[in-house]
């Protein structure tokens, strides 16, 4: 009972996810209007940018005919989604810290799913942050609270699994 516990609890972080990044696209949905930008503190660093994303990540795939990005964009990621949620309580190999963050993925992914399937629009991005140039950009794309999720946990999972693998096996052992 103890182990299921353990997976159980970290879905609290999805709920969360799931709950902020929905009460945000709704205030942003509610108090901008869209392509509308505001300075968060009065610089150019931080904007809120109300646009909509019928696509996935910096826009790839926008030029895809409408009938193939349901498939690409909702149904996929369902299925991946699915997948690793099923992994997730099928095996004992996710360290406590990898649960945690593939709860936080699954957590952003059902973010935008939900504006997928219900915002006919795209999904609500709002956050616009300077980039200086940097990699190309003079901003970085713009974002949402589901998207920055899915960004931080990914990126913790992989250094939790590449770079010190070790670690993570001993941690198992020990729990």
């Amino acid at each position: 009972m103890k182990n299921l516990k353990e997976k159980i609890l970290p879905l609290s972080l999805t709920a969360f996810i799931i709950l902020t990044d929905q009460i945000t696209k709704a205030i942003i949905v509610k108090n901008f209007r869209i392509r509308e930008i505001k300075s968060v503190f009065d610089n150019d660093f931080l904007w809120i940018h109300h646009v909509r994303n019928k696509a996935i990540a910096f826009s790839l795939g926008d030029s895809l005919p409408d009938a193939v990005k349901p498939v690409l964009f909702i149904v996929l990621p369902i299925l991946v989604l699915g997948f690793l949620v099923w992994y997730y309580f099928r095996t004992d190999e996710f360290s406590r810290l990898q649960r945690w963050v593939a709860a936080g993925i699954v957590g952003g992914g059902i973010g935008n799913i939900i504006d997928r399937i219900f915002r006919p629009d795209g999904v609500v991005d709002f956050v616009s942050v300077k980039f200086y140039g940097f990699l190309g950009f003079e901003r970085w794309p713009t974002f949402n609270v589901a998207d920055s999720c899915v960004v931080v946990c990914c990126l913790v999972m992989f250094v939790s699994v590449f770079i010190n693998p070790k670690k993570a096996k001993k941690e198992k052992a020990n729990e």
